[in-house]
């Protein structure tokens, strides 16, 4: 039951000694199998040549841009955002290769509300749908949440985009509804879904990730033995 004020009214629960949280910073985030750095143009080359892989252009669909048709344009765009303080990139370096295979990025930052959202989300066929992911994932989670102490962790797709939606929904991410023409992307309507996980929430989502990445969760095969939404029941 909510507290009401000295006018009988509704409102929402205090929250003792809050403060705005720190904005993030260009960190290097160390995990098992992969490492998150500040995205440089050092990564350039090789990330164009990992997204290159990809047989066709269709995880560039529900992406601002196109996919680069030389490595000359992909690097003058990293170089482009690599200063900006929102959004902040990061290349995803797997750490058995020590190259670049991936990016995400933090975005539309509230430090005063302690929100913060994980965007630009772009990973080559070396880590989709791999171990590597869910990690890259988790580690921008625990940055938010246990080293900025944010309330909320926001992830906002195109409505039509089901393999954002179904990645969400398996990392705890919580649906929260549709906002119908949201923007306009590439010329044409996007109806955007948002999902986020609060920070009551996240201990039960981080405890499910550990287990899901630990060792003895996958065969020598590298098959996973347990499902993370299983994990998280």
């Amino acid at each position: 039951m909510s507290e009401t004020n000295q006018f009988g009214q509704p409102v929402g629960d205090l929250l003792p000694g809050w403060h705005p949280r720190p904005h993030p910073e260009r960190v290097t985030l160390e995990g098992e199998r992969c490492r998150l750095e500040p995205l440089r143009v050092e990564h350039a080359q090789a990330l164009y040549e990992a997204y290159r892989l990809a047989e066709d252009g269709r995880s560039w669909t529900w992406l601002p841009r196109e996919a680069d048709t030389s490595p000359e344009t992909y690097r003058s765009w990293v170089e482009s955002v690599i200063t900006l303080q929102d959004p902040i990139h990061f290349a995803v370096i797997n750490k058995q290769t020590q190259k670049p295979v991936g990016s995400l990025s933090l975005m539309r930052i509230d430090p005063a509300n302690g929100v913060v959202e994980v965007g630009y989300v772009n990973f080559s066929p070396l880590m989709s749908r791999t171990p590597l992911s869910t990690e890259a994932h988790w580690l921008l989670m625990r940055y938010a949440f246990d080293t900025l102490g944010y309330r909320r962790y926001e992830w906002k797709c195109d409505s039509l985009n089901e393999p954002s939606r179904k990645a969400a929904l398996r990392l705890g991410f919580q649906y929260e509804g549709r906002f119908r023409q949201a923007v306009v992307v590439k010329g044409r309507n996007r109806d955007t879904d948002w999902f986020s996980i609060i920070d009551g929430e996240w201990p039960m989502v981080d405890g499910a990730m550990r287990k899901w990445l630990a060792a003895d969760n996958f065969d020598s095969d590298g098959k996973q033995k347990t499902h993370l939404e299983t994990l998280r029941k």
